[in-house]
């Protein structure tokens, strides 16, 4: 039966050097699941693949879309899915390989159908994050639906807005909608979890942020800056040297505001995959 080696784990946790080397003894291509990685004016800050490392292996999913495209978990199952089905078509293995822990689940477990929502409750929340900010829609949803708040990457404006737009749509909770009913596939899923002891991540997490500011983060976060409305750029690494460009913190402060919300996003990472049953898990 063909395979799907599903390699993730927590941010900075060398996912990437596995996959490649991985992909380079089985003769196969990598498929991203990483929400970020996606959108084409986003390199450094989101740790995409270097020129060396994508001409290693070949790799799907990264710089397709742009920061102006509405792009969502859907649209992803979708894409990657068509373009995972078409390279079993010459090859028995395939990697799949990412952070993203809703992208992950949408390719093993398929994705739910959610209800539609009025405009108005969209834009609505819209408004309450632009005047009272993400922390009052993370308390919102925390009371609203406390089982996807602790599971969901609450730093992501989008995944928090989507949440609360169904919750206000039908009275019901977020989660209530996610069945967890597994969609046939036509291949099988080989989970490999790649799992650092938590002072070893920290130290890369650390040491990544530091790579990304010698690397030039600051002028590709202030490229961007005329577009940091667009839920794309509401990302730890651009919204902190976004306050900076502000003059809300000094640079130092926001490089270290960048280590500690890495921290905090790779702990959901973790709690996140700990929870969801994705098959087997290698550690």
């Amino acid at each position: 039966m063909k395979t799907l080696h599903v390699v993730l784990g927590p941010t900075a946790s060398g996912k990437t050097a596995y996959a490649i080397d991985l992909a380079r003894k089985l003769n196969t291509d990598i498929v991203s699941a990483d929400s970020r990685q996606v959108f084409k004016q986003m390199n450094i800050g989101v740790a995409r693949p270097s020129l060396e490392e994508l001409q290693q292996a070949q790799h799907h999913m990264i710089a397709c879309w742009s920061i102006f495209d509405e792009y969502n978990v859907a649209r992803y199952e979708q894409e990657a899915s068509q373009i995972i089905d078409s390279l079993f078509q010459t090859k028995d293995e395939v990697i799949l390989c990412g952070g993203s822990g809703l992208y992950i689940d949408a390719i093993v477990n398929g994705v739910d159908d959610m209800p539609s929502v009025d405009k108005n409750i969209r834009e609505q929340l819209q408004k309450d994050l632009k005047t009272k900010g993400l922390s009052f829609l993370q308390e919102l949803l925390k009371a609203k639906d406390p089982e996807y708040f602790s599971q969901c990457d609450i730093s992501n404006p989008r995944r928090v807005t989507r949440a609360l737009e169904v919750c206000l749509q039908t009275g019901k909770t977020f989660s209530s909608f996610r069945t967890n009913n597994k969609k046939a596939k036509a291949y099988q899923c080989n989970i490999i979890y790649i799992n650092p002891e938590r002072e070893k991540l920290i130290e890369r997490i650390d040491r990544r942020v530091d790579v990304m500011i010698e690397s030039g983060l600051v002028d590709e976060a202030r490229e961007l800056y005329p577009y940091k409305h667009l839920p794309a750029l509401s990302t730890v690494g651009y919204q902190e040297l976004f306050d900076y460009f502000d003059k809300k913190t000094s640079l130092n402060q926001a490089i270290e505001l960048i280590k500690i919300h890495t921290r905090q996003y790779a702990k959901r990472q973790r709690t996140w995959f700990n929870k969801v049953q994705l098959g087997e898990i290698k550690q």
